[in-house]
């Protein structure tokens, strides 16, 4: 079964029907349609919000359709869609009654901010320059203002898809960034050290002339690269994927893009050609590059991991990298499941934008009056046991490139991974630990423990819920000493959690220890006191009081 390509399919939303004229009743009509049939034919969606919460939402939607402008009414549709986090279960804003505009701008976020890395040539003067402020309202204000309007997945996924939001007039209306629906947007910019202001003027022409993000040559869009020297991963975007041989790292790189057939050659020829190269060359190495590459017909996968599997001179530890990223989306994460289940593959890069357990293909159901399309997934994509789902594949070596570097046409990801030495290295960190306590290596465990949080290359390792989870799974059995043991290192490692400490003071509590519970529990309400964590610290605080 095919899925979609979602970078195409979501720049697609963004096309101009004509307008026709809707009701405020006839827009409630349609959301009532929405909500019967989404618990009606839908209800499985209900897994990352609860039945009442969308209900609830609906309500509060309904009552205020009457006092919205159109445009704010799509985008409370968006905000309802969003509610279930998928990727692929999203508002169609394409057939949409509702015209839409869009700042001619290419928006990225960096570690170190969001940044212009693109535009139409009339506001080449911004290309480079840090956004810091949207009318007035700081940046990451206004990312979290926009953030319900995206069919967030996860937070790479907002990573990836929150500028084609960012640069919508009327949803930067709709949420609250401008004041009023205006199409000259004030931007704060910082560039080369240097603060300064541009008003940039929306059009209607949304045809973004942009391949994989990056403008297309010859076209009147400009970047803030080098074009002419560009790094492998953006090398012959014209294809869907290339290799190239690295004789001086006795490499191979792959740069895949889609999870479809190039017309020039479909993939089960390209990747026999790659293989026989391989056989017939001095590789030590091969990287698959898929940080671009937003998925497609996952059934093609199948030539790809057989052909690592079968061989062994390359589906070694250490010989196999396979680059992901925040668009590594759809098919291609289940390309990535399947690699990691059956190769000896080292991921390199950010996290996936993708769970690794999710809700893909999707059917259009059309709203009655409006006709505005909503795709609502129904195929459970499962790859891997349910316990081994997680919100996104995290990298084995974390590398997350700067606006300098990219601007500079440098890869630190590839360069990691043709640099990787197996010193020091632990592709399973909690693995590692876990028989540290085994073999009662204590004062070993609190060092490693210390140095591995600390290392950059595991960054995107949430090693403060793996360790709660281990603490509970010895409370749970029985084994109080080893729970609390984990627990206390926990609010070592991550002082400022409140949530390490709410769980620390559950293992004294049933441990028997009221005192050290009380303690923790305590800690935790200072930590935070207005928020879920506190509250459930004040429950148990009740609840432990009430019972003695």
């Amino acid at each position: 079964m095919k899925k979609l390509l979602f970078l195409t399919a979501l720049l697609l939303l963004w096309q101009l029907p004509a307008q026709q004229n809707i009701s405020s009743s006839q827009w409630q009509e349609d959301l009532r349609f929405l909500q019967n049939t989404v618990h009606k034919d839908y209800p499985f969606l209900f897994k990352k919000t609860t039945a009442k919460a969308f209900d609830e939402a609906i309500e509060d939607f309904y009552k205020t359709i009457p006092q919205m402008q159109d445009h704010e009414v799509l985008v409370g549709f968006g905000r309802i869609i969003g509610m279930f986090k998928y990727g692929h279960t999203r508002v169609g804003f394409r057939e949409s009654p509702v015209p839409y505009h869009k700042l001619p701008l290419n928006l990225y976020q960096f570690p170190d901010g969001l940044y212009i890395i693109g535009a139409h040539k009339d506001f080449s003067s911004v290309v480079g320059a840090k956004i810091t402020a949207i009318e007035g309202m700081p940046t990451k204000e206004a990312l979290k203002a926009i953030y319900p309007v995206v069919p967030v997945e996860n937070e790479q996924f907002f990573k990836a898809y929150a500028g084609i939001y960012m640069v919508i007039p009327e949803v930067l209306h709709a949420q609250g960034i401008t004041k009023t629906l205006k199409q000259n947007i004030n931007l704060s910019l910082e560039k080369d050290g240097k603060p300064f202001n541009s008003v940039i003027n929306a059009t209607s022409n949304l045809d973004t002339p942009l391949q994989y993000g990056e403008p297309k040559p010859d076209s009147d869009w400009v970047g803030v690269r080098d074009q002419s020297q560009n790094p492998l991963y953006l090398k012959n975007l014209d294809k869907i994927y290339y290799f190239e041989y690295l004789p001086n790292e006795k490499a191979v790189y792959v740069r895949h893009s889609q999870i479809q057939d190039d017309p020039s050659e479909n993939i089960p020829a390209f990747y026999k050609r790659l293989f026989e190269f391989i056989d017939n060359n001095e590789v030590e190495k091969l990287i698959l590059d898929v940080r671009l590459n937003g998925g497609g017909n996952n059934y093609k996968n199948k030539p790809i991991v057989t052909g690592i599997i079968e061989h062994q001179k390359i589906n070694q530890p250490g010989k196999f990298f396979v680059i992901i990223g925040r668009d590594t989306f759809s098919a291609c994460q289940n390309l990535v499941n399947e690699l990691d289940n059956y190769t000896n593959a080292i991921f390199v890069g950010e996290p996936t934008g993708e769970n690794i357990n999710f809700y893909g293909d999707n059917r259009r159901v059309e709203l009655p009056n409006s006709k505005l399309p909503v795709y609502l997934s129904f195929a459970w994509w499962q790859d891997k046991p349910q316990w081994e789902n997680a919100d996104y594949t995290v990298p084995h070596l974390a590398v997350e490139p700067t606006f300098a570097e990219y601007s500079a046409n440098e890869d630190p990801v590839l360069e990691t991974a043709l640099s990787f030495s197996a010193d020091n290295f632990i592709i399973d960190p909690m693995g590692y630990l876990t028989q540290l306590f085994m073999d009662e290596k204590y004062e070993l465990l609190a060092t490693e423990a210390q140095r591995l949080v600390q290392d950059p290359a595991y960054k995107f390792f949430d090693f403060e819920a793996e360790f709660n989870k281990a603490g509970y799974q010895m409370l749970g059995s029985g084994q109080f000493e080893g729970a609390l043991y984990v627990f206390e290192m926990n609010t070592k490692l991550f002082p400022e959690s409140a949530n390490a400490w709410d769980s620390l003071a559950e293992g004294y509590w049933k441990s028997g220890d009221l005192v050290k519970a009380k303690e923790n529990y305590n800690k935790a309400i200072g930590l935070d006191p207005k928020g879920p964590t506190g509250d459930n610290a004040r429950r148990m605080l009740s609840e432990m009081e009430g019972g003695h």
